[in-house]
């Protein structure tokens, strides 16, 4: 999916939401334990009830390699089940010298190979330009490098500074000699909503992932504010909030109610900047 569908896809859904299969088999409604791939039967109700609220489904693949065997299984079943006309992240937070990212892009995006075909993965910039070119060389697809993130320990390294910039500047800004805005993105974590005004000076263009709405306490709101384009670029992802609304027979629909409630949110900042 190219940037110009990516935009399409928010307009005509009025919607910028990614939803998060983040699914632990602990967390899942007992009664689906009955099933063959409980799993796999979670993520497609998920996903039959939601599709036409979001854009993107996120798979965050450690929640299946831990499985082994039958955990690819599910993540291979997931992917081929989720709808064409919605982003696919590979939430896998990869990067390794040249060679070993070519096994991890093959991975996730020859889908001759794997059986999988994302249409992006997300990727660790910290070894720099030869272990995210790899993922790059894939033609339609896209790497979303981890910028800025929200959890406690991202001031160890991201907000150091040197030559009057912080760490994630200098990744920001260094990161768009490898690729476009046509081909990157920035994973950006909501609860440093001011943060965006900083990543907007680098990257005014680019589509931002923004996780940590919802369960993690990031403002939409604010998100909106400070990281909004004329074209949205944002892609703004929850997780537990949505799938995990409910652990009763019921928690599909619960997790349509949530996402709606999202999705309506989305709408009105939609219409703020003309878009509705």
């Amino acid at each position: 999916m190219n940037k110009a569908a990516i935009i399409k896809a928010i307009k005509e859904k009025k919607s910028f939401l990614s939803i998060g299969l983040d699914t632990d088999i602990t967390k899942i409604p007992k009664h689906l334990l009955s099933y063959d791939n409980p799993v796999l039967e979670f993520n497609k109700q998920i996903i039959d009830a939601t599709a036409d609220l979001c854009i993107s489904y996120k798979i965050n693949t450690a929640f299946y390699e831990c499985n082994g065997l039958k955990g690819w299984e599910s993540l291979i079943k997931t992917y081929q089940y989720l709808p064409k006309n919605t982003f696919s992240i590979a939430d896998a937070k990869r990067g390794d010298i040249g060679n070993t990212s070519s096994m991890y892009a093959k991975a996730f995006f020859d889908e001759s190979a794997s059986e999988m075909s994302f249409d992006s993965v997300t990727v660790a910039p910290y070894m720099g330009k030869d272990s995210v070119s790899p993922f790059l060389a894939f033609k339609d697809k896209w790497v979303i490098l981890l910028a800025l993130t929200s959890n406690e320990g991202s001031h160890d390294f991201q907000r150091l500074k040197d030559h009057d910039a912080m760490l994630f500047e200098h990744v920001i800004k260094k990161s768009q000699e490898w690729a476009t805005d046509e081909n990157m993105m920035y994973v950006v974590g909501a609860t440093r909503g001011e943060a965006f005004l900083e990543i907007r000076k680098h990257a005014p263009h680019h589509f931002l992932l923004v996780p940590g709405v919802g369960a993690q306490g990031g403002s939409l709101a604010d998100v909106c504010k400070y990281g909004m384009t004329t074209d949205c670029g944002l892609i703004v992802n929850s997780s537990r909030a949505i799938i995990y609304a409910s652990n009763g027979e019921d928690f599909a629909e619960a997790a349509r109610e949530q996402a709606l409630l999202v999705q309506q949110e989305m709408a009105a900042e939609l219409q703020k900047i003309g878009i509705s």
